[in-house]
């Protein structure tokens, strides 16, 4: 699971990056939610892991199906400034490529902590 959390916050910084060299928008809203939840929710999550397995798994379960919900959203489906199509020609390919890399290890991390969820016994 910590291969698939520090995966995803590399690869969030490069987007980021690609955010900001393509010039996409975004509010002050959706700044919070990627600051609290896409990069430091999944890292709070694997830290507790060590010493409240339990807890520290529900955090990385929610906060990658939390980014999975609002990166395909607004990268894949809803027609914004922030969807793939309609990023400047010049940094579609890192946006998209990104974007596409961000859904597999939100997926990964996700699935990967709902398995520790429901194969450890809990007392």
């Amino acid at each position: 699971m910590a291969a698939a959390v520090l995966a995803h916050l590399a690869v969030s910084i490069v987007h980021g990056a690609a955010h900001n060299s393509a010039h996409v928008p975004m509010s002050t809203t959706a700044n919070l939610f990627v600051f609290a939840v896409i990069l430091a929710g999944p890292l709070v999550g694997l830290v507790l892991l060590r010493r409240a397995e339990r807890i520290g798994g529900l955090i990385v379960a929610l906060t990658m199906a939390g980014s999975l919900l609002f990166g395909f959203v607004n990268h894949f489906v809803v027609e914004s400034p922030d969807h793939i199509s309609h990023v400047d020609v010049q940094w579609r390919m890192l946006f998209g490529t990104t974007a596409a890399m961000l859904t597999i290890t939100e997926m990964l991390g996700l699935t990967l902590a709902v398995r520790l969820l429901r194969t450890r016994r809990w007392s």
